[in-house]
């Protein structure tokens, strides 16, 4: 996968979008945005997250208003989809409990990712169609090769699982200055807790989106989205992925009709990144007593050394993202995991190592880690291991009513 340089185009671009799969084909009716909203509803019926930020102005509200209708686009082959993609809409698998969230569906919603690592060298398996791995094909490619319906997992790949990440919150994140983040980092563990978060860095620059911190701006990570999800390229990532066995590459127009130059615009891009960006993240709910003691444990039993509970944005432009405290409960740097819930590599970034995952919105949540394998906010933190070892210990040694405090705390998130 190549992206261009993203300063060469972010004068034009904001930042925005993510990771989603559905098994939905490029037939699917297209689904109409849904209507703006500028109050957040949280009935347990209806309860709905997208919403900006407070703060905005109008021409911002109007921009994620429109980008909300290309967050949920469906793609069609003429438009560029494919042609081996997870999912023609972003709003597809980024639905639960609203557009922007989460998949709703476990066979649909989760991503198949592929890597190899050698040594110390990490392959993305991009040769070989790496390292998303599509579980559709296009019409135009199935009539040329018939057959292909799916893309095949490389032969001597490691495989690991994606769920779908809810975006709420991400503008803040990417406002938060790289400064405040690498000021939280312990490589070495000086400090001798047994926590060592490192930056994730690339030729000097913080990367902090994705599970494995692969990407510095909500420009290319959503860029790589539309690319990884939907084969739809754009000045930011813009090479097809490899499909083995089908040739030429890069694909004929008989394969891929748009296979010349961007399959989205500049603008539309810039305006689906707005309504990601300005996303607003899900409020805490009321705490009661007990939920309040387990806020007290949540920090005393090291939980809050990696889920940082709040970070600060830096001097922004845009009212609503400066200089605002987020509770986003992460430091957005790399820990080490355990083998436990090791799986693969990504750029330098090792198998057991992981971006601390927010915690905004968790109570929203019905599976949760990387790959939505715990079922439960228990399970979850005793599959915890390598940098988390003691505060797991910690947990698993309270007694009965703290830890139903701990997880209360947590179900106010």
């Amino acid at each position: 996968m190549q992206r261009a340089t993203i300063s060469t185009v972010a004068s034009f671009l904001a930042f925005a979008l993510a990771a989603c799969t559905d098994t939905a084909p490029p037939s699917s009716p297209n689904r109409p945005p849904p209507a703006a909203r500028t109050t957040l509803a949280t009935d347990d019926d209806d309860v709905q997250l997208d919403v900006p930020l407070a703060g905005l102005t109008a021409a911002e509200l109007d921009r994620f208003n429109r980008g909300r209708a290309v967050f949920s686009r469906v793609f069609t082959e003429a438009e560029g989809l494919g042609p081996s993609f997870n999912s023609a809409a972003c709003a597809n698998c980024h639905e639960e409990p609203s557009v922007g969230g989460t998949g709703d569906d476990l066979d649909e919603d989760i991503e198949t990712h592929v890597a190899r690592l050698t040594g110390t060298t990490c392959d993305d398996l991009t040769a070989s169609g790496g390292g998303v791995i599509q579980h559709h094909t296009t019409q135009l490619l199935q009539a040329a090769y018939p057959g292909y319906v799916s893309e095949a997992t490389p032969s001597g790949a490691v495989v690991a699982h994606r769920s779908t990440p809810a975006l709420f919150g991400f503008g803040l994140l990417d406002a938060i200055p790289a400064s405040a983040i690498q000021a939280l980092a312990d490589p070495t563990d000086a400090n001798g807790d047994g926590v060592s978060g490192r930056p994730s860095l690339a030729n000097g620059k913080l990367l902090r989106f994705g599970r494995k911190a692969t990407d510095e701006t909500l420009l290319g990570f959503n860029a790589g989205a539309f690319q990884n999800e939907m084969g739809i390229t754009s000045s930011v990532a813009f090479d097809e992925q490899l499909l083995v066995g089908v040739h030429p590459f890069p694909f004929s127009s008989a394969i891929s009709p748009t296979t010349m130059g961007s399959e989205i615009s500049n603008q539309d891009l810039a305006l689906a990144t707005d309504f990601v960006r300005f996303l607003r993240p899900p409020p805490q709910a009321k705490r009661d007593v007990q939920a309040n003691d387990g806020r007290e444990l949540f920090s005393s039993i090291g939980c809050a050394t990696c889920h940082v509970p709040s970070l600060q944005t830096g001097p922004s432009s845009t009212r609503a993202l400066d200089r605002v405290t987020v509770e986003a409960f992460t430091d957005l740097l790399l820990h080490d995991m355990g083998d436990g819930l090791a799986d693969i590599c990504r750029g330098k970034t090792l198998p057991s190592e992981f971006r601390t995952e927010p915690l905004m919105g968790l109570r929203f949540r019905e599976r949760f880690l990387h790959d939505a394998r715990a079922e439960t906010l228990d399970d979850a933190v005793l599959r915890h291991g390598g940098e988390a070892t003691r505060a797991r210990d910690r947990f698993s040694e309270l007694k009965a009513n703290q830890r139903a405090a701990l997880i209360a705390y947590l179900n106010t998130l």
